[in-house]
């Protein structure tokens, strides 16, 4: 790929998006029952302190992503095995993306199209997207986060007057202990969406304005994690804790039950097109990290390393034929016990060895 820089407000407007993705298809914080607002806020909390661990990796080595710092740092073969390792988790993370795109699209609008077909179309219009270079990217997410605002906002406006809130829901709060919730939020909650901002280390190095970086991303990293906790929480204000939680896609459900005679009648479509949206930046976001590896780490052109990950991507994509086993691996396996080390322990080591190689420069000097 070839040198590119980037304005900080369109990295920060992809960093937004990319957080809320898939994020609101899904229940955050189930098993906290009515607590889950709770569960969120402590998982966006812990998911604060893996930011500001990321951008001070950045701010000691502000020329670097991720990749190069690891070869830089831990070595050419440690280093390598780590950058493959991250190219492993950004490549799986985007088959899951993808492959959330062509269920939601096989159970919503295209019901008589195979699974397989609908994620084949979505993987070819995110790698065209990846094609073009971050910059497009961020470019489109301009305009995006125009489409989100709206869809969003139609559904947070129009819930409340259909009479479908309940706030006996919310209650009682703590009713079995803080227990209960931090267990619901370390580590799901804080690997997902929260952690998942690891990749964004691959992409601070391509913005100019590096004054404005840290600042910038904070706001907008508490301005998405508030608006999560309302879209999660609006889910069990509707449905109640407990079908919520047996519920596949939950807020899906609630968008359906969203009818005003005269003027909208059809709000799961609305919902629907922003999820594909959200779920499409998300995607190319995790492509861009893993093409981006792979240029470093083998001798490939940016558009083969593309098109080998697009294969790749798409034969990991239904490595579980059935949608239970698929939300099953990804929720209770990779979420809770693999995404960590790439979130949590390999950054840490990261930042810990460069701290001691800055301490060793000034004994030196």
């Amino acid at each position: 790929m070839k040198k590119t820089d980037a304005r900080v407000s369109g990295l920060v407007i992809a960093f937004s998006l990319f957080q809320v993705g898939s994020t609101t298809l899904f229940l955050l914080g189930a098993t906290a029952r009515q607590d889950a607002w709770l569960a969120m806020t402590i998982g966006a909390l812990a998911g604060f302190v893996l930011l500001m661990m990321y951008l001070s990796i950045h701010k000691l080595d502000p020329q670097r992503d991720l990749f190069e710092l690891l070869c830089h740092y831990w070595g050419k073969w440690i280093g390598k095995l780590g950058g493959l390792l991250f190219i492993g988790y950004f490549t799986y993370e985007a088959s899951r993306t993808v492959r959330d795109i062509g269920e939601l699209g096989t159970l919503t609008l295209l019901n008589r199209t195979p699974t397989e077909v609908v994620t084949l179309i979505a993987l070819v219009v995110c790698a065209d997207v990846v094609r073009f270079g971050p910059k497009v990217w961020f470019l489109l997410c301009h305009l995006f986060f125009i489409l989100l605002v709206f869809g969003y906002g139609v559904i947070l406006l129009f819930t409340p007057f259909t009479k479908l809130i309940h706030f006996e829901f919310l209650f009682p709060v703590l009713e079995n202990g803080l227990t209960p919730v931090i267990n619901a939020a370390i580590p799901e909650i804080m690997s997902f969406p929260f952690g998942q901002t690891i990749l964004f280390l691959v992409l601070f190095k391509i913005v100019t304005n590096k004054r404005k970086l840290k600042r910038s991303i904070i706001i907008a990293y508490w301005i998405t994690a508030v608006f999560l906790v309302i879209m999660n929480e609006l889910t069990i204000l509707v449905l109640g804790p407990q079908l919520a939680a047996s519920i596949t896609y939950p807020l899906f459900a609630v968008t359906q039950m969203i009818q005003i005679a005269k003027i909208i009648e059809r709000a799961d479509v609305l919902f629907t097109l922003v999820l594909f949206i959200g779920i499409g930046i998300k995607t190319a976001g995790f492509m861009f990290g893993a093409v981006i590896g792979l240029q470093t780490i083998f001798p490939l052109r940016y558009k083969a390393a593309l098109m080998l990950l697009s294969i790749i991507i798409y034969a990991l994509t239904f490595l579980s034929p059935r949608l239970t086993e698929f939300l099953w691996f990804g929720l209770n396996v990779a979420l809770v016990y693999v995404w960590p080390i790439f979130q949590i322990a390999l950054p840490a080591f990261l930042f810990l060895t460069m701290l001691i190689r800055k301490k060793k420069r000034r004994a030196l000097t």
